[in-house]
């Protein structure tokens, strides 16, 4: 029998979802690219700090090796992602203007979207020189 109260629909009730239509989701990958961040930054502060005076040609070969390149392409990736999911948090929680908000969240995607994108291809252009 249909409990009276739930004003839900027959698809919202079968899929479970609450009034925030995926927070747990987004809530996951909030907590799983945080997980990711520590090993990764903990490895680019190493690699910053075993090579703070070296000359910029040594550097530069140094992070132009694949198994040095690829964690710090990740760390770009995951950062950005995380970036990007907490100001949506915050975004959410403190603008209740629906156009300004709208702005935000857009200008939020864009923002992480070319941060990792100039931070991916300086990281590139290091490999490939």
């Amino acid at each position: 029998m249909k409990n009276q109260k739930d004003m839900r629909t027959p698809l919202s009730r079968v899929r479970g979802l609450g009034s925030s239509r995926g927070g747990t989701h987004h809530f996951w990958h909030q907590r799983i690219t945080a997980l990711a961040n520590i090993p990764l930054t903990l490895f680019f502060v190493f690699v910053m700090a075993s090579h703070l005076y070296a000359p910029h040609a040594q550097a530069a070969t140094f992070i132009a090796q694949p198994f040095v390149a690829a964690p710090l392409l990740l760390l770009v990736i995951s950062l950005c992602w995380h970036m990007r999911l907490g100001l949506q948090v915050v975004i959410d929680d403190y603008l209740t203007t629906p156009k300004l908000k709208w702005a935000a969240l857009i200008f939020n995607q864009f923002f992480a979207i070319s941060v990792a994108v100039v931070a991916a291809l300086s990281l590139i252009k290091l490999v490939v020189a």
